[in-house]
């Protein structure tokens, strides 16, 4: 295991869910932390809650990762201190109903690729010229199962996690011949406000997709992302496909 001590990592969507845990995970590392997120007190919420048990160096970002002005600004302006990022979480993602597409609300397509696939791009295409001037440099995606195997109703949020799976897999390629990483996390059923995000707050239709099994937390898919950025530096763990045991695909769940 490689220490990240003092490393800078950024982590978008990080007031809540895999984003939160991640956080926790990176700073019981000694790492110094970006985090972003749209909900501020969330946010501030999150960071307290870490700096009061494991006294990290936190730096906060409200920021959605669809508006790209906001994400060129937000990176262009980072004070001196926590300008070289060293490792990048690309985590603010999100799923919005589950229609036939030609039922379909196309606000929720928008919201969709704009976060899920155009938020990545933005906040990738601020942070990597700088870890390729400084030659050094890790992103970690995070994708879904969905990225590999499409379910009913599934349709644009697979396709939006299957592009981040695609640009994990172009931007290894661009990046060959540097030392920069890149490593695509695809879980499956996680116990996350995902559902309640998907449903926009239906908490009974969002309880019942746990319903029966033992699905993966938040703190399984952390581990991993950190597991992923400790290893040595001629490894590079580009693909991680994590399901609970539980789930053996998108579509099958052993419910008890």
């Amino acid at each position: 295991m490689v220490s990240i001590k003092e490393q800078i990592v950024i982590i978008t969507g990080a007031s809540s869910g895999i984003g939160a845990a991640c956080a926790k995970e990176f700073a019981k590392e000694g790492a110094s932390l970006i985090l972003a997120a749209r909900r501020k007190e969330k946010l501030e919420a999150v960071a307290a809650e870490l700096k009061a048990a494991y006294d990290c160096k936190i730096h906060l970002l409200e920021l959605d990762v669809s508006d790209r002005h906001a994400v060129q600004t937000a990176f262009a302006s980072l004070p001196e201190p926590w300008c070289n990022v060293d490792i990048l979480v690309n985590n603010a993602g999100l799923s919005r109903g589950l229609e036939k597409l030609q039922e379909g609300d196309i606000q929720n397509w928008e919201e969709m690729i704009d976060t899920n696939v155009k938020g990545l791009l933005y906040v990738t295409r601020s942070l990597l010229p700088k870890m390729v001037e400084r030659n050094q440099g890790h992103i970690i995606n995070i994708g879904s199962i969905a990225g590999h195997q499409t379910y009913t109703g599934g349709n644009v949020y697979c396709a939006t996690k299957a592009a981040v799976r695609a640009l994990s897999e172009g931007l290894k390629m661009d990046l060959l011949g540097t030392p920069i990483r890149v490593s695509c996390v695809d879980p499956g059923t996680v116990e996350t406000d995902f559902s309640k995000v998907r449903f926009r707050g239906d908490t009974e239709k969002a309880n019942k997709v746990y319903q029966g099994i033992n699905p993966l937390t938040p703190k399984d898919i952390a581990e991993i992302v950190v597991f992923c950025a400790t290893r040595p530096a001629n490894v590079n763990m580009s693909e991680v496909l994590v399901l609970a045991t539980d789930q053996s695909s998108a579509t099958m769940i052993n419910r008890h």
